[in-house]
């Protein structure tokens, strides 16, 4: 019935509300003019002087996501439904700036019958990289904006206002984010269900958290490590990762949880100084299998087994600490790679991928202040404990690598 009324008012087009058709072409217009403005900042490279200044249209796409992503998502303080309007931006802007992936193709040979006769021909279709990993990015992406619609209506648990005593007097689970609204839980705890239910809503987040950063991990190792990264490291990697981790990790035997519990993690800092000096270590590696003359300044007496054994390793424990610690900050070989990527694809698939990561991570995190808030009312005591579920769930083989992980490794 609405479909058959539909077609009948578009049959007639003086019947209905004029007054909602000039709206609507007033928000086309509106729209128009929006596009316009977005896609000529990004041909301009963001140098609207128009002195050919500005960044590749790799960089220019990559960060019109990520600044969007802020705007849409940097209010997203508590576990509730995004506002209409902001929904509506989100998924506007960004059909607009995926739709530039729909013009990245690549030749494939294809069949043809002309005239009774079989030929092959090329033709056309998306790259094989977009074509399998945007419909999969925004699937992550519809699953966190339901995941957040499903905290629509009462619940149980609520935000405290600013001016709530208790809440200023319980200590926040997590004290360095000190302006996050305080969840508050009833006196005996939540119910059941209830509880069920957040778990269940985490279990989801968290299979999005995980998809979107293999993603990610797949996406920047398929980035060029750039020259000008390169030029600043050292010439062997013991001297990139420091005597002790270095003896660490080429003992005979090596475990990588017992090797990240003996180091200091307790900051993000130090996360991302470790993740750096692996990463580092990795790339001089890589570049001394690849070195054909032994007299390279690059070239090095190691073995080609023992440069693939510990290159393994380096990769073993830069995928633990991407996988437990989502949170934190980019490493300086991430950033090189970004600043310097010129395939707009893959800095499409990138930044997608990092902010539904980021996203998910806060989600998560949102949820886990709720679990915490209802434990406290249960055992007091917990107040003075930071939880990380995340480093607590993820269990990662000792043989483990990134997604696709090339096989040769540095030594």
């Amino acid at each position: 019935m609405v479909r058959a009324a539909e077609d009948e008012q578009n049959m007639n087009p003086g019947v209905g509300d004029e007054g909602a058709t000039n709206n609507d072409s007033k928000c086309s217009v509106s729209d128009l003019d929006t596009v316009k403005e977005k896609f000529a900042k990004l041909l301009l490279g963001e140098d609207m002087s128009g002195g050919g200044k500005g960044v590749s249209s790799a960089q220019a796409l990559s960060n019109a996501i990520t600044n969007l992503a802020a705007a849409v998502f940097g209010e997203q303080s508590r576990l509730e439904p995004m506002p209409p309007e902001r929904k509506a931006r989100w998924r506007k802007e960004m059909d607009w700036l995926l739709s530039v992936t729909d013009h990245i193709v690549e030749f494939v040979p294809s069949k043809q019958n002309t005239n009774g006769v079989n030929m092959e021909i090329m033709v056309t279709r998306q790259r094989s990289d977009l074509h399998m990993n945007i419909p999969a990015l925004r699937k992550l992406d519809a699953m966190l904006i339901e995941c957040l619609d499903n905290f629509q209506g009462e619940h149980e648990f609520t935000y405290a206002s600013k001016d709530d005593n208790e809440a200023k007097s319980q200590r926040k689970r997590e004290e360095d984010k000190w302006w996050l609204p305080t969840p508050k839980v009833p006196a005996d705890g939540l119910s059941e269900s209830t509880k069920k239910w957040l778990q269940f809503q985490k279990d989801a987040v968290h299979q999005v958290l995980k998809a979107a950063l293999a993603i990610n991990a797949q996406i920047l190792m398929e980035m060029e490590v750039p020259e000008s990264y390169t030029e600043t490291l050292p010439k062997n990697g013991r001297a990139s990762l420091g005597d002790y981790i270095y003896k660490s990790i080429t003992v005979e035997h090596f475990d990588p949880d017992h090797f990240l519990s003996s180091m200091d993690l307790t900051i993000d800092h130090k996360i991302v100084d470790l993740k750096n000096r692996f990463e580092a270590s990795v790339v001089i590696w890589k570049r001394k299998m690849s070195a054909k003359d032994g007299r390279s300044s690059w070239g090095s007496g190691v073995s080609l087994e023992k440069r693939e054994q510990f290159g393994d390793r380096a990769e073993t424990i830069l995928l633990i600490l991407k996988q437990r610690y989502p949170g934190i900050p980019q490493s300086i070989l991430e950033i090189s790679k970004i600043e310097h990527n010129r395939d707009v694809g893959l800095a499409i698939l990138e930044s997608y991928s990092r902010i539904l990561e980021s996203l998910a991570h806060k989600v998560l995190s949102r949820i886990e202040d709720v679990q915490h808030a209802d434990a406290l009312t249960q055992n007091p005591s917990l107040g003075d404990m930071k939880t990380n579920s995340l480093k607590d769930s993820v269990k990662i083989l000792t043989s483990g690598k990134f997604p696709d992980a090339v096989e040769e490794i540095e030594s």
